[in-house]
């Protein structure tokens, strides 16, 4: 008889319930992991839970482990934190990072898990996903040392972004959210914080990564002349109206996407995304990031938890899920 988990469903858009399902057969080179934490990434996540996901954008939005279609019934999430229970010697009894859905135990094949590097906690873990979608953003915006940096949006990703900014020699590094509870936040991180987009910021780059489309056009409005502009957030199906009257010809701005699906071009002669996944882990070793963890939750909570994130985002950072073991 096949072994069982517990697994998250969304079983509707709006609904969602835990069920229990059969483990795959073991293939050569598996592995059998029991998960300790997992993290929801609100942003996206909330957007799945919903059902607003665009037709035009199933293919490119499944997750690496995902079951089901979208909108529902549907198996999704990429933040999973656990100990690898049966496996290569190399691998049994390690904490390792992988890209799979809320689920209390998981077989995958050895290669898609990441053992944690020494000095990174599994509790913190969780935002290796977000941590390496922040490194492809920054790497999209090519800011630089001495860069002046504006970052709209202090959710996970908007506050790595800006952390990973900072570390570079020279930068002046603004956060701007309208929640000043960020600026506790910011503070625990070392950041610069705003309520509201800087007067004359003159910036030589802009991430937007609020959700929001007036956060964007407030991005707009703060770039200096032939500033990018790298839009971060994703808006699922809506539609985004956005005013490029004004000064965006004449400062001869730049609006950049950036989405973690793909290495940027610069980099992808070099960097596989199995390379970048293992930096963005050995960058969560500073314990100052904890302060994005917002939340924790049993996963027998999580029904409830999602459907409360995806309506009321106030005050949420990172939400981790706990899985008690006997």
């Amino acid at each position: 008889m096949s072994e069982a988990a517990r697994q998250f469903w969304i079983t509707s858009p709006g609904h969602g319930e835990i069920v229990a399902r059969p483990l795959p057969e073991r293939q050569e080179g598996d592995v059998l992991v029991r998960t300790s934490f997992s993290g929801i990434s609100r942003g996206t996540e909330a957007i799945v839970f919903r059902g607003e996901v665009p037709e035009s954008e199933y293919g490119s939005m499944r997750a690496p482990f995902q079951d089901g279609e979208f909108p529902a019934p549907v198996k999704y999430g990429y933040s999973s934190v656990g100990r690898v229970l049966e496996g290569p010697d190399a691998l049994r009894g390690r904490d390792v990072f992988c890209l799979y859905p809320h689920q209390d135990l998981f077989r995958v094949p050895g290669d898609q898990v990441h053992p944690l590097p020494n000095g990174v906690p599994p509790g913190r873990a969780v935002l290796a996903a977000n941590t390496e979608t922040a490194l492809n953003a920054v790497w999209d915006g090519g800011a630089g040392p001495g860069d002046r940096i504006v970052v709209i949006g202090g959710g996970v990703v908007g506050l790595l972004i800006a952390w990973l900014c900072d570390r570079t020699p020279g930068t002046d590094v603004t956060v701007v959210d309208i929640d000043v509870r960020r600026a506790d936040v910011c503070r625990d991180l070392g950041l610069s914080f705003a309520p509201s987009a800087p007067e004359g910021a003159d910036a030589d780059v802009v991430f937007h990564a609020s959700g929001q489309p007036e956060g964007l056009q407030s991005a707009l409005a703060t770039g200096g002349p032939e500033a990018k502009i790298v839009e971060v957030s994703w808006y699922g199906s809506r539609t985004v109206p956005l005013a490029l009257g004004e000064g965006f010809h004449s400062r001869r701005l730049t609006i950049a996407s950036s989405q973690v699906g793909r290495v940027p071009p610069s980099r992808s002669a070099r960097w596989t995304r199995a390379r970048r996944l293992q930096t963005a882990l050995r960058l969560l070793g500073d314990p100052a990031l904890d302060a994005l963890i917002s939340g924790d939750s049993d996963f027998e909570d999580l029904p409830s938890v999602m459907e409360r994130v995806s309506r009321d985002a106030a005050g949420v950072l990172c939400h981790r899920i706990r899985y008690p073991h006997d």
